[in-house]
């Protein structure tokens, strides 16, 4: 049979998912050419919310991070979470541009792009920005599951993100929510409408089938399937590379890897987390609440905490429920950031306050008038639409535009004296 070969996600969704983006570059080093000479197709470094991560907590440089990676990476290309550059705001098209430019600048070489909508229009920006600094656009095709999210649905989102100059189709499954029967009917959908497209597999182990998932997307003809080296793999992170060479090689293909040289990878990194303090990745529980909310499992703890500070924390239960509610009066948002915040902070609060809808954020406001995407404010629950929108701060929000500065406006705003892009 033929050959399986993976995109390495350790140093970037395995801590991001497991150790709250705890990884320093510090521990990152010592292993990166083991990683390069594994045969990788390609190794995901870093997104925007890494850089936030190593100024305010980490206390490093993430530019460094890139340059240090990139010296000792030389063989794989580093690929790069295009997704939005400010989590919460609403990113001017000149500074994600900046940013496309500087981490091409410093050693990356792909782009997986996201758009929160599987939006055309979205993809479409940052496929042409990736494509103007010499990087290699990979299009997520995020999934999710709700009463829209049908076959036609990812049909036509694929035939949509097909049509654009990009490197590779991506199926993104951050929820974890494939199943093996819903990955034996989508992926022969997404592959008869990539117009030849490559397609890669990126799914998580939050429900417990993130591997068999894998297992069957490459039976199906999938080529190329996101894996971390563990401790970073299982739980709420991506599948095991390790597991999955070994079944696909049970099922008789050719995992294009390199596992000895990757083993003492995997024991740096236990020592590292045993030495921290930090999770050690496990298979889980299967747990079919998590189709109902759909909220990510960083999100649960992030609830959790909103409710313990108001001593509430016996009722994360029903805020999950609460969530699961709020989704759908939203339109059925994929739940990935920011929407998913917007879904799950709107939860807590109605479970705080004891009255849905009667306090809401600036954010929510926003999302009603259709500042976060336009399917979202077409597709909301018109009642709730219009209690969200009757209150005077709505009407303050109504007459606010996104602005758009220019570099050299924000360099004014941002910068300083020696102080570089």
């Amino acid at each position: 049979m033929s050959e399986i070969r993976f995109v390495d996600t350790t140093l970037r969704d395995g801590h991001q998912s497991l150790w709250a983006e705890n990884m320093t570059t510090g521990m990152m080093l010592p292993v990166a050419k083991r990683i390069d000479d594994a045969g990788f197709e390609a190794i995901e470094l870093i997104s925007s919310s890494h850089l936030k991560k190593c100024v305010r907590e980490l206390k490093e440089d993430p530019w460094e991070r890139v340059r240090l990676i990139a010296q000792r990476i030389t063989k794989t290309p580093l690929r790069l979470i295009a997704g939005r550059v400010n989590t919460f705001e609403i990113t001017p098209q000149s500074v994600y541009r900046l940013f496309i430019e500087r981490m091409a600048a410093n050693g990356m070489r792909q782009a997986r792009i996201s758009d929160e909508w599987n939006d055309f229009e979205g993809w479409r920006r940052k496929v042409q920005c990736a494509r103007d600094v010499g990087m290699d656009p990979i299009v997520n095709i995020i999934y999710s599951v709700s009463p829209k999210h049908t076959d036609e649905y990812f049909a036509e989102r694929t035939r949509q993100a097909a049509s654009l100059p990009i490197y590779r189709l991506c199926l993104k499954d951050p929820g974890g929510l494939l199943t093996p029967e819903r990955t034996r009917a989508l992926v022969p959908i997404v592959s008869r409408n990539s117009n030849g497209i490559p397609v890669e597999l990126h799914t998580h182990c939050t429900t417990g089938l993130g591997a068999l998932c894998a297992l069957e997307a490459i039976k199906l003809g999938i080529k190329t399937v996101n894996t971390a080296i563990p401790p970073l793999a299982d739980a709420s992170s991506n599948p095991s590379l390790f597991n999955v060479a070994k079944n696909a090689r049970a099922l008789g293909y050719t995992p294009a890897i390199d596992e000895e040289i990757l083993k003492p990878v995997s024991e740096h990194f236990t020592f590292i987390a045993k030495r921290e303090g930090f999770p050690i990745g496990a298979p889980v529980e299967y747990d079919y609440a998590q189709y109902l909310h759909q909220v990510p499992g960083g999100m649960v703890s992030n609830l959790r905490h909103q409710l313990r500070k108001v001593g509430k924390e016996d009722m994360v239960g029903e805020a999950l429920e609460e969530a699961g509610r709020v989704r759908a009066e939203f339109g059925y948002p994929i739940m990935v950031t920011p929407l998913s915040q917007f879904v799950g902070s709107q939860a807590a609060i109605n479970v705080i306050v004891g009255e849905r809808y009667k306090e809401v954020t600036d954010q929510v406001i926003q999302y009603a008038l259709g500042l976060w995407g336009k399917e979202g404010s077409d597709s909301m629950d018109a009642n709730i639409k219009d209690k969200i929108l009757s209150r005077a701060r709505a009407k303050e929000l109504a007459k606010w535009e996104p602005p758009e500065p220019s570099v050299a406006e924000v360099r004014r705003k941002m910068g300083g004296r020696g102080v570089s892009d």
